[in-house]
């Protein structure tokens, strides 16, 4: 078999992990990266061992997949000049800056017949994936998503940077559309929006409370779901789960005590595998080149994670210092 030709654009934090990523994988060749800093490049050359493009048009020339971890603003008009040339695509999340630019990417995929998939890497969790099986109706979402100050990311506000993965993940549990949101949010130490909350509502009658923050002393990535008689907690940082159900029983309330009640509970069983999230999901978007349709479909959700982050951010915006922009 033909080995896919890869190629990673954006070689900075992101990319250098995509790079590390794709050469521990079989059936692939990893062409080389682009980067429009020179010494970014540079550092690729050096560390990662791999030969560089000065331009994006000439890594496209030699490429059959390309990972765009380029900063948010390029991700549109690199996946679709990539698209256009028939390259299969792997997007950094998130997807754009704009719906309206991921609506343009999903449509150059269709129109291409090519993988457009975006790079939501907690799907890939494998504590996300062992726990969504297990998830038949939500009734409450509970997720905080916490993070000390660091660098990178900085080009987007909190909700795009870091609580656009829960949004994504809400989706995907509950199958259900977004019918209600409320939100705020404040900068604190960028002129952009360093930690948010925000509340939604969806057609299934789930209720979701979303925190994020990159202004936090420790590190938390927690989700949890609540349905009528389970209970499942998710920590994506130490890929564990925890989870349990009530045993068949009479009705709760009424006559009976606080104690058989709690007899009741009983853990469910949630075997996690180890694996690497990122590698798991880049072999992901190699078998979505068989079945491009399938990436389009989970392409609509990250792009509805991103709708649903857009109305946040106009919610949190009138909450900006005067003189701050958004």
């Amino acid at each position: 078999m033909t080995k896919a030709r890869v190629g990673v654009s954006g070689l900075g934090h992101l990319g250098s992990h995509h790079a590390r990523a794709w050469k521990k994988i079989d059936g692939v060749t990893l062409v080389g990266g682009h980067d429009p800093d020179p010494a970014a490049r540079t550092r690729a050359e050096s560390d990662l061992g791999i030969p560089t493009f000065e331009s994006f048009a000439d890594l496209l020339d030699q490429v059959d997949v390309i990972s765009l971890a380029s900063p948010t603003p390029a991700h549109a008009e690199g996946a679709v000049e990539a698209l256009g040339r028939g390259i299969h695509v792997l997007v950094e999340k998130p997807m754009a800056g704009r719906p309206e630019d991921g609506e343009r990417m999903l449509s150059a995929a269709r129109a291409a017949g090519r993988v457009l998939y975006v790079g939501h890497v907690e799907r890939h969790n494998p504590a996300v994936a062992a726990s969504l099986p297990h998830l038949r109706s939500p009734k409450f979402i509970e997720a905080h998503r916490l993070a000390p100050p660091v660098n990178r990311g900085l080009d987007v506000d909190v909700i795009l940077d870091l609580m656009i993965h829960d949004l994504d993940l809400a989706l995907l549990a509950t199958r259900s559309r977004i019918t209600e949101i409320h939100a705020v949010g404040v900068p604190v130490l960028t002129s952009k929006i360093d930690i948010a909350n925000a509340r939604l509502v969806f057609e299934s009658g789930c209720v979701a409370n979303l925190t994020a923050s990159r202004i936090s002393r420790e590190k938390v990535r927690k989700i949890r779901f609540f349905e009528g008689s389970e209970y499942l907690s998710i920590d994506c940082m130490n890929r564990s789960v925890e989870a349990y159900g009530l045993t068949p029983g009479g009705p709760l309330g009424g006559g009976a005590s606080v104690a058989e009640l709690l007899a009741r509970i009983r853990p469910v069983a949630i075997e996690v595998q180890d694996a690497d999230p990122l590698e798991t999901e880049l072999r992901h978007v190699l078998a979505l080149r068989d079945d491009p349709h399938r990436s389009w479909a989970e392409s609509a959700t990250a792009l509805e994670a991103l709708r649903a982050a857009e109305r946040i951010g106009r919610l949190t915006a009138p909450l900006t210092p005067q003189g701050v922009a958004a």
